[in-house]
């Protein structure tokens, strides 16, 4: 059961980066575009929003792909507003943790489907971790673009890696 205690910390790692991305941003920012055919932060959130309950509702029991997803359809509209966003960006990372919370040592080697493929309770898990990462770097990168020279950097600091190197191995 280790597994799923280290997927469910990376999760909440990538979660708390989107989170501090977040509170960088307006209302206003939540619809900006880099381009016509670039995702909003609102689209990115609506699409992992739909991801994580369709995977993770009844996932030892039903397969990730739920007939009641609307895939191309979390690719248009927006919310109304951040604190709409807000709402669903934590209601899809609570139905991911509940599924994560409810991973026994009776139940861990289920069969898990996506798109009628099987899969370990594991891999399922990894692939969504990646899955999630990726649209997390989105996020972010775009909440820079948007911020310009008022982001608050997420990580290491730009030429600041001797100081964080030298605090961390003081530790």
């Amino acid at each position: 059961m280790e597994i799923i205690k280290l997927f469910r910390k990376q999760f909440e790692n990538y979660k708390g980066l989107g989170d501090r991305t977040f509170a960088q941003i307006s209302d206003e920012d939540i619809l900006w575009k880099y381009n016509e055919e670039s995702n909003s932060l609102a689209i990115i959130v609506k699409h992992m929003h739909g991801n994580m309950l369709s995977r993770w509702t009844d996932f030892l029991n039903t397969d990730g792909e739920k007939d009641w997803r609307d895939r191309d359809g979390e690719f248009e509209g927006a919310y109304a507003n951040k604190k709409e966003m807000l709402r669903q960006w934590e209601a899809g990372w609570a139905c991911l943790f509940k599924a994560l919370d409810s991973v026994t040592e009776e139940n861990i080697n289920t069969p898990i489907y996506i798109r009628g493929e099987k899969h370990s309770v594991e891999d399922a898990f990894m692939r969504q971790l990646g899955h999630y990462s990726s649209h997390v770097g989105q996020i972010m990168y775009i909440g820079r673009m948007i911020k310009g020279q008022g982001w608050k950097g997420l990580s290491v600091p730009k030429d600041g890696s001797k100081a964080f190197n030298k605090a961390m191995f003081s530790k």
